[in-house]
């Protein structure tokens, strides 16, 4: 038996390794690429799908798509053991259950999925199955902040099991969710884990790392007994099942990973306010040149397109010629659309400018910080048009660091930053470039 179940995660935005490290993000699902992830040394690999940027058919399709070519590519490879992990968002906001339905469906019974947003570098806690933000240090149930008013994935409960019973639409009633309490997990849940079966649904409170340890040790235990348990889940479970220990360079030396001494470029397509808090601190440092990206324009005149972007490249250059260091960023401002499918829809025609900038940005840059989760899904898949990625370790609590390959067509040996939109405190980007700019 093996010591050490396979851990594959499903990513529906691409900061989900946000707490592991010296793993392999795959940004394609084809059979090849996805027994490269089984194949290498690492015990955990991530599939980046970024569900969470569309649709529900959309979701359906792609998770479908993952999980048929993940189980030939699971024959192939000969792996009997292994967690399959959804990981979202900590605040509650994606595809569920429609994701971990399809994988259930795809993937074969499951005895059980878990629901674990806990993630404690951003502040996100559980405790008698409410799930609380840390906000300015106030523990605020859930469904009292911005997050559950989200226009796309809204909710009105932060008791996990009436959230289940609401995104289920009643199929999974609030009373026959099974709790995990701290008090179960401080001591021991591996007879409850056996007893598990027909994809029950278990919700897992969580007030630390160690809480987490403690029930990924059981998990793990009882997973090598024949177990089949799928996960919905933030990152901070995946730190526990992975169990990688200390990242190979420290954080504050991120930039040894850097293979010019110039200074590089960030991008910053987030809307969320700590992302404008954080821009605000950044645009106020001395060597930073800000550079907008004027949405109101690409929405009334997509003519201006090429215009747009021509005029961002040319202001990147010139920065970087004076050595600064560049940023471009959308306009802040919140624009109104006719409905859900168009904003959307916007959405990805803006992060298609963004994307045709990265594809020009000067190939001698130092390093690229790019600023929001899908914005990050889109520099990995198609500004960079990676396959796959290594990744390095965090830069800061919950900000991934990836390199590209040294045979990159653009870019070869660029560290790259994934950092959320809604991680870090109010100084967060600016740490973030002092310290690949170092």
């Amino acid at each position: 038996m093996s010591q050490q179940p396979k851990i594959i995660v499903l990513d529906d935005d691409p900061t989900g390794s946000q707490t592991v490290h010296s793993c392999l993000l795959l940004m394609k699902w084809d059979i090849d690429t996805l027994r490269d992830g089984l194949r290498d040394e690492s015990p955990i690999f991530f599939i980046l799908t970024n569900t969470r940027a569309l649709t529900p058919t959309e979701a359906r399709e792609v998770t479908q798509d993952v999980c048929r070519n993940l189980k030939t590519a699971i024959e192939l490879e000969g792996i009997q053991e292994y967690l399959v992990v959804s990981r979202s968002d900590s605040t509650l906001r994606g595809h569920y259950p429609l994701e971990t339905d399809v994988i259930a469906e795809e993937l074969g019974e499951f005895d059980a999925h878990f629901l674990i947003p806990a993630f404690f570098e951003g502040g996100r806690i559980t405790r008698d199955s409410i799930h609380y933000l840390l906000v300015n240090g106030v523990e605020t149930p859930v469904h009292e902040t911005e997050f559950a008013q989200d226009s796309v994935f809204g909710y009105k409960y932060s008791y996990l099991p009436d959230y289940v019973e609401e995104k289920t639409k009643g199929r999974i009633t609030a009373d026959k969710v099974e709790r995990f309490l701290l008090v179960d997990i401080r001591n021991g849940t591996q007879n409850r884990l056996r007893e598990l079966k027909h994809n029950q649904c278990v919700v897992v409170d969580a007030e630390n790392q160690q809480d987490l340890d403690k029930l990924a040790h059981d998990l793990l235990q009882i997973a090598q007994e024949g177990k089949k348990f799928l996960f919905r889940s933030a990152a901070s479970i995946l730190t526990s099942l992975a169990s990688l220990g200390k990242q190979p360079i420290p954080a504050e030396n991120m930039a040894k990973y850097k293979p010019t001494s110039n200074s590089g470029v960030i991008i910053v397509g987030s809307h969320v306010k700590k992302t404008t808090q954080q821009l605000t601190q950044l645009l106020q440092q001395p060597e930073i040149v800000g550079i907008e990206i004027d949405v109101t324009i690409l929405r009334d005149n997509w003519l201006d397109r090429d215009q747009v972007i021509k005029s961002a490249l040319d202001k990147v250059t010139q920065a970087l010629n004076n050595a600064k260091t560049p940023v471009v960023y959308t306009s802040r401002q919140e624009l109104s659309f006719p409905d859900i499918h168009t904003r959307l829809e916007f959405g990805k025609q803006v992060s298609g400018v963004l994307m045709d900038i990265v594809k020009g940005l000067p190939s001698d840059i130092g390093f690229l910080i790019s600023k929001g989760g899908i914005t990050s899904n889109d520099v990995l898949s198609d500004g960079l048009a990676l396959k796959e990625a290594r990744l390095l370790g965090q830069i800061l609590a919950g900000c991934s660091v990836i390199i590209t390959p040294e045979n990159h067509h653009l870019f070869p040996n660029l560290p790259v930053v994934l950092f959320p939109g809604n991680v870090g405190d109010e100084n967060g980007l600016v740490t973030a470039y002092q310290r690949m700019k170092n």
